[in-house]
Formats: C-alpha cells, structure tokens, sequence
C-alpha cells in the first residue's frame, strides 16, 4: 500500500512539473496570444467532425446520454463559453477605478488540478481548458476512469492545438489512467481544484487542503403556476428534462403545479411524450432504480425504454420520459431526491406559499444551494420563490436543463460547473467562469478622501436604536 503511495505522488509529482514548466512559458504570454490560443483550442474542437468523433466516443464508452445532445455541448454551448469570457482581460491590468484609487492585475493561478464527470467527459475538458489558458495557467485533467478514452483523446487534440500555434504542450496534461488515488494525489499537489463530478470527489476537493470550486446536488425543482403558458411550459420541461438524456445535474427533476391546472399540464406534458406511470409501476420503477438508498448506475442518463424495460414495464414508443406522482420529501420517497435519469416527479399545491415550502422540503433533502425554476407570468411569484428559496438560481420561462448553465436566451455566465454557495458546501454561488481562474492583485492608491462626521457615517440609523 505504501508502495502504490509513493508511486502515485511520484507521477503526478512529474505531471504537475511538466506542467509547471508550461505554465513559466505562459506567464509570459500577452493578453492576444492567449486569446488567439484559446480560440484556436475552441474552434477546432467545435468543428462538426471533431464534435461527432468525440460524442460517439463519449457515448461508446459510457453507454450514457445521447449522441446529438454531446455534439451539442461541443458544437454550440462551448463556442458561447468563449463569447461569454473572450472580452474579459486575464493579463496585466483589467481595471482601474480613478475614485477608489484602485488598480487590479491579473495574474496566473499556476497548476489547475481539473476533475472531470464521466457523464460529461467530451466538453467540460474543453471549458475547464480554455479558462485555464486564458488566465496563462496550466491544467492537469483527472478524467473519471470510466470516460478516460474520451477525456484523454480530447486533451491529445487541444495538446495538437497547442503545438501547431507553438505553445507549450503541457499546458494540458491528462492522467492517461486514472484512478481515485490519482485524483487524490492531483488534488494535494496542483495549486486550485476545479472539481466537476460525485458528491464524494467534490467533498475530497474541499477537503485536500486546497481551495476549490466544486459543484452540488443538482435535482432541480419546477414550480408551475395557474399564470403559465401551459404548453409552452410542457414543451421547454420535456427539452430541459430530455437533453443528454437528463446527465446534466441541472435537468428537471420535479415539478410542483399548481392544483387547478394539474389536469391540463399533465395532459400537456403527455403530449409532449411524458408516461404517467401506475402506482404499481411506480413501484417497480422504485425497486430498480435504487439499491440499499444508492441510486443505480443503471439508470443513469439512460434511455426510457431501457429503464422500463429493467422494471418490467411497458411504455408507448416514442416516449421521451417517464413520470410519477409523489406526495413525500426524504429518504422514505426516493423519486424526491436526484435521479440523474428521464424520470420526472410530479407533485401539487395549492397556495404558493404552499409550492415554496415543497421546492425547499425537496432541495433541503437534494440539492441545497444548486437552481429551481418557474413557468409564470407573476412577477410577485416569480420574486417570492427567489426570496424565500435557498438556491442559487432561479430559471424563469426556460428549459431548466440547458438554461442555469448559461443560454443565448438569460445573461447566466456559459458554464460547465455550477456553483451552490454554503448552502451546498461549494466556495460559489454562482456559475464558475474566467474570473475564477485568475489571481488578482489590486494596488491601492492614496485618494482625497477625509473621514466624514459621526452623524454621516450614522444617519438615520441611530434614530430607533437601543443602546
């Protein structure tokens, strides 16, 4: 054991010093040349061909999701992650305030240890990459050793991008055969974390003694109310519910409708290829899907027919995803936690303070600081279930699934790790973007500025204040 140790911080020892070499060049690097490297890195591996070769990869080897939503990820959301950040400054000074005589310097963070989902292995390399290169740091990737074909081969491309632009290789560096203590390792000897994955590698993040930005649960809830669009509610649910065959953590997971419409949005979302299914189903449903309280790999951003037909159940062809109604929150109702799967729960309510309550019994039992959402068009509504939610965000008249991680249609930063604040045990309660991988000094200037009379710096506040 001692032996595996010791042989496990040698190699990564000589991974992060290639990479620390790499990443000397880079600090030299002007604010273009970055840019320009890490638009070459995007653009080559958004091309229609690359995006495919990768995606069947992906789906080849972790039998998970689906093969159009990938070249999706790679082809359209990566390009928007770019756009999102490639105005942003990373080198030198990026601001400077002549009223609060502050000057900001970015500088490089140094060696990024980057751990990757196997339910996303093609297109979280490519953003964690790209952030990582315009901040001139260098990345070691920790591929999920279920997707380390996938992961591994994407690196090799954007190490080819690299070479033909005359950066350093190392710059990205993959563990070619990874395992837990590997990642374990990585995360003791990089400078950051930048953790995307299981709850367990996301708490060994936290824990390595380095600071990180990890992700939480996602189980994302669906408020509809009697103000909504109800078909156009049912058609985004299905596009955000069915994406990638629900991998993402930020997919619907429940919904939470309003009594008087319920009716209708069930018989909307049917059209929209959901199957409502039988109490006995549900049951069946149930005993496939969990072990011993664990959710099975399974099910996992799999397609519908195979997760009915492990629980021996008949639905009709064409279905996108199955339903079930729930009234419980907690570890006795199982389908109110996080299902990673396309099987969505359905739950009623009747006063909206009501619906409230529910979205925080189900995300204080899964999914505390990570998103909600809401087909309405009251504002009050809307306003109230960002008040009185712990949640990080909160998606209003979109496809929950594909929208808090950033969308041409809201101003969300384009994302590929989504922050849950303390309320999930994450550093952020915000979408991780360029401004997490830099290093910022600011240099403070003497300014005119005297210090004000007691009186201002009080005001009125001292009027009703028991002293």
């Amino acid at each position: 054991m001692c032996d595996k140790a010791e042989s496990e911080r040698q190699l990564i020892a000589e991974l992060v010093l290639r990479a620390r070499k790499a990443q000397a060049i880079a600090e030299g690097f002007s604010q273009r040349r970055v840019d320009e490297l890490a638009a070459a890195v995007v653009y080559a591996l958004s091309r229609a061909d690359v995006a495919r070769e990768i995606a069947e990869m992906a789906y080849a080897e972790t039998g998970m999701g689906k093969i159009e939503s990938k070249i999706a990820k790679m082809a359209v959301k990566i390009p928007g992650c770019f756009y999102d950040v490639k105005d942003q400054k990373t080198v030198g000074i990026i601001d400077y305030n002549p009223e609060t005589g502050i000057t900001m310097i970015a500088k490089p963070i140094g060696v990024i240890g980057a751990l990757i989902p196997s339910t996303n292995p093609e297109a979280t390399p490519i953003f964690k990459g790209m952030l990582g290169l315009r901040g001139r740091n260098a990345v070691v990737f920790a591929p999920h050793p279920r997707s380390r074909k996938t992961t591994t081969r994407v690196v090799e491309l954007m190490r080819e991008v690299l070479k033909k632009n005359g950066a350093p290789e190392d710059l990205f560096i993959c563990i070619e055969k990874p395992s837990k203590g590997l990642a374990a390792e990585l995360m003791r000897q990089c400078d950051t974390i930048m953790a995307t994955g299981s709850g367990d590698m996301v708490r060994a993040a936290y824990s390595s003694g380095k600071p990180s930005y990890g992700v939480g649960v996602g189980n994302a809830v669906i408020v509809v109310d009697e103000t909504a669009d109800i078909d156009d509610a049912a058609k985004k649910i299905r596009i955000g519910k069915t994406g990638d065959n629900a991998s993402g953590c930020s997919a619907e997971n429940s919904l939470v409708i309003q009594k008087g419409i319920y009716d209708r949005v069930l018989a909307a979302l049917k059209k929209e290829g959901g199957y409502l299914a039988t109490p006995a189903e549900k049951e069946k449903l149930q005993q496939t899907m969990w072990h011993d309280g664990a959710l099975s790999i399974d099910v996992i951003a799999q397609p519908v027919e195979k997760i009915a037909a492990a629980a021996g159940i008949s639905v009709p062809a064409g279905s996108q995803f199955i339903m079930v109604e729930e009234q419980g929150v907690g570890a006795d109702y199982p389908f109110s936690g996080e299902k990673i799967s396309l099987v969505l729960t359905l739950y009623q309510y009747d006063s909206f303070a009501d619906a409230i309550a529910q979205v925080n019994a189900i995300t204080n039992y899964s999914g505390l600081g990570h998103s909600c959402g809401i087909h309405s068009f009251d504002r009050e509504h809307i306003m109230k279930l960002g008040e009185q939610t712990r949640t990080s965000r909160v998606v209003v008249r979109q496809p929950n699934g594909n929208s808090c991680s950033g969308n041409w249609s809201n101003g969300l930063a384009f994302t590929f790790s989504l922050g849950c604040g303390t309320w999930g045990g994450n550093t952020a309660s915000e979408n991780i973007t360029q401004k997490h991988y830099l290093n910022i000094t600011r240099v403070a200037e003497p300014i005119n500025r005297s210090e004000p009379p007691e009186k201002e710096i009080f005001g009125d506040l001292l009027d009703n204040m028991v002293l």
